[in-house]
């Protein structure tokens, strides 16, 4: 149970995030990067002196930046993942979780009605900018996520069938890792045009085809794959279109193919690990069936599907990713 002193830092959370949103948006760790003091650290960002030194003194006190008397300087932490191009660069995935913070702010109206309090069409298709700005997002996401997790694949070389692949970052790392593979990606038509024009930049386009198309309803050339991937997409699934899914990935397979499912899972209280229990909220809030799974609710899924599941693996820190192999 919390104490006092936890109740009123959780209460207080939030002030932290708001900081690290407005840090990033205002471009401080690239400045802090070249300038180290307010007065020249201010004309960089475009502010007000005044507010760019409450901004980082807030960004002191939250660790995301180091002071030494009136001198600035980003953590090595920061360096590696707050200064746009660093080596675990999550600036543009933490813009997924601003774009995502007023939803939060609606979650009683959730709770009131069962009901998503925005469309995800929103960053899907309807908006082009709020689009291009997810697909950004999801692009680094998925990119810091999959350094880690690709290599816990194993071998993938072969024809791969990307599902809801979103801007094809995980089927860019899939190639640079295998010379013999290629895939196909599938999603929305918008999102695939995103994912088309970062293929591009990685100069794989003879080898990853981002397909137009719609998991929930796609029937893919029979037979035709060696592996499919699902990786976070069906946390926003009802069970049902989950097995549904899943048997038609598994038509598409090869006999002895492979599936590959990474997902936010949780373990059978659905309350932990803590992250994972407060994601399924954030899906709820933006999606019509947004949840998060147990690892044991989609081994059952995938029996159900016509597949032999094997064991969980848990992918490295910072964020709680599983992932489940099962085969045909």
């Amino acid at each position: 149970m919390k104490n006092v002193q936890e109740i009123v830092d959780l209460a207080s959370a939030y002030y932290g995030s708001a900081v690290l949103f407005a840090a990033i948006d205002a471009g401080v760790f690239a400045a802090v990067e070249k300038c180290s003091d307010v007065a020249s650290i201010a004309p960089e960002i475009k502010g007000d002196a005044r507010g760019v030194r409450l901004l980082l003194d807030a960004c002191v006190a939250e660790g995301l930046l180091a002071k030494d008397g009136d001198a600035y300087s980003n953590t090595p932490a920061g360096k590696a993942a707050l200064v746009p191009g660093g080596p675990a660069d999550l600036t543009r995935a933490i813009r997924y979780n601003r774009d995502v913070y007023p939803a939060w702010g609606r979650l009683l109206d959730f709770v009131r009605t069962g009901r998503p309090v925005e469309k995800p069409e929103i960053h899907l298709g309807e908006d082009a900018a709020r689009t291009k700005a997810f697909a950004a997002s999801m692009f680094g996401r998925a990119f810091g996520i999959g350094r880690g997790i690709v290599p816990m694949l194993g071998n993938v070389d072969g024809r791969i069938l990307d599902l809801a692949g979103g801007p094809a970052a995980y089927a860019i790392l899939m190639c640079q890792a295998n010379p013999g593979a290629s895939c196909v990606t599938v999603d929305l038509k918008a999102i695939s045009a995103e994912a088309a024009g970062y293929v591009a930049q990685f100069g794989l386009s003879k080898r990853i085809e981002c397909r137009a198309g719609d998991y929930h309803s796609d029937v893919y050339e029979a037979e035709s794959y060696d592996a499919v991937t699902i990786f976070g997409a069906l946390h926003q699934e009802s069970p049902e279109m989950i097995v549904d899914i899943l048997r038609r990935a598994n038509a598409a397979l090869k006999k002895g193919g492979r599936l590959y499912v990474l997902d936010m899972m949780t373990d059978s209280t659905h309350t932990a690990p803590a992250f994972s229990a407060l994601f399924a909220v954030n899906m709820a809030l933006t999606t019509e069936n947004g949840w998060v799974f147990s690892d044991e609710e989609l081994k059952g899924w995938m029996r159900e599907a016509g597949f032999t599941p094997g064991e969980t693996l848990h992918a490295a820190p910072p964020m709680p990713h599983w992932l489940v192999c099962a085969a045909k």
